[in-house]
């Protein structure tokens, strides 16, 4: 009997924390792009409640403080000493300060409620700092006193992290190991193709390969299956299989190139009982909501109809864990 084929998405929440090196002013401009993004997420969770969408929201730990003051009583006790002090969130804030106490631009802890009491979406963590674990100058102790930390502070909203996302895509054996000593079950992988795999600078041609490869089929990525993904050590790697990039004005081409290849890899999964995950960063609805919104929903109807017509499921990637774990058990 053919299995059938798993459907994950999993979301990089980061707000200003994921960009203070490209978004180094705060401007009018910038923080509405946060307020949209804000703002759209709600809606998201709803299309996702409303067509049993089963997905991994991968929070930055900082966004879980309410306050200015509250996010320095929380700084751990070595912060990351990148050569590149541009990439830290730390030097930044060291040299720009909060818009307010309550900023809506670091600060996300009702959002987080929300995420929560959504059934079906796992609160997963995509660091404390949004760390760069590739980066040079900082040390495997530094990224361990950061997962420690967003581990705790979750913890104090009553949320079990058991599975994480890299920023980035940042990560290596070593890095991995130290997620499992905090009890994190589960981490994301880069596509399974050299130009995905994790390194600190991305050079042009790889950016030219992974921007292409959103449109057109530039290079065969093998399927993946469950029953391919090793489960002899933890935490388990999850292989990303596809990034959504947004909605882009005048590219009509393009946008409907991209959802096309999308759309079609999901029902070659459904259809070979293979696995797929997608995955993007709220934020990049900031700029045109609406209109991601409407790609969004292209996606999720479109999953509807592979469940129905082959039995495709949605998981998110702590239930993805449970489910290889209870195969070795038994």
């Amino acid at each position: 009997m053919k299995k059938n084929g798993t459907f994950i998405i999993s979301l990089d929440f980061e707000l200003h924390w994921g960009c203070v090196e490209s978004k180094t002013v705060l401007d009018y401009q910038s923080q509405q792009y946060f307020i949209n993004t804000r703002n759209v997420i709600p809606n998201i969770l709803y299309l996702f409640d409303e067509h049993n969408i089963h997905a991994t929201w991968a929070t930055v730990g900082m966004l879980f403080n309410k306050s200015s003051l509250d996010w320095q009583k929380k700084i751990p006790t070595i912060i990351p000493t990148y050569k590149n002090k541009k990439v830290s969130v730390y030097e930044w804030i060291f040299k720009n300060g909060f818009l307010k106490e309550d900023d809506c631009c670091h600060f996300a802890p009702e959002l987080i409620q929300k995420i929560k009491e959504t059934k079906n979406q796992e609160l997963a963590t995509h660091t404390y700092s949004h760390y760069f674990c590739l980066e040079k100058g900082q040390t495997i102790e530094q990224f361990r006193q950061d997962i420690e930390r967003a581990v705790t502070v979750a913890k104090e909203k009553d949320i079990e992290i058991t599975s994480l996302v890299f920023p980035r895509n940042q990560y290596n054996d070593q890095y991995i190991s130290v997620c499992h000593e905090f009890g994190i079950q589960t981490v994301r992988t880069c596509p399974n193709v050299w130009y995905w795999s994790p390194t600190a600078e991305s050079g042009l041609l790889r950016k030219l390969f992974r921007t292409g490869d959103a449109y057109l089929k530039i290079n065969s990525i093998p399927p993946v299956f469950l029953e391919d993904i090793k489960t002899d050590q933890l935490p388990l790697r999850l292989p990303a299989s596809r990034l959504y990039r947004p909605w882009t004005p005048k590219l009509s081409l393009l946008n409907k190139l991209k959802q096309k290849r999308i759309l079609q890899e999901m029902t070659a999964a459904a259809q070979n009982g293979a696995y797929y995950h997608l995955w993007w960063h709220p934020e990049n609805f900031g700029l045109f909501p609406d209109k991601c919104m409407e790609e969004l929903k292209q996606i999720v109807n479109h999953y509807v109809y592979l469940n129905k017509k082959y039995g495709f499921e949605s998981y998110n990637m702590h239930e993805i864990s449970k489910l290889l774990l209870n195969r070795i058990e038994k």
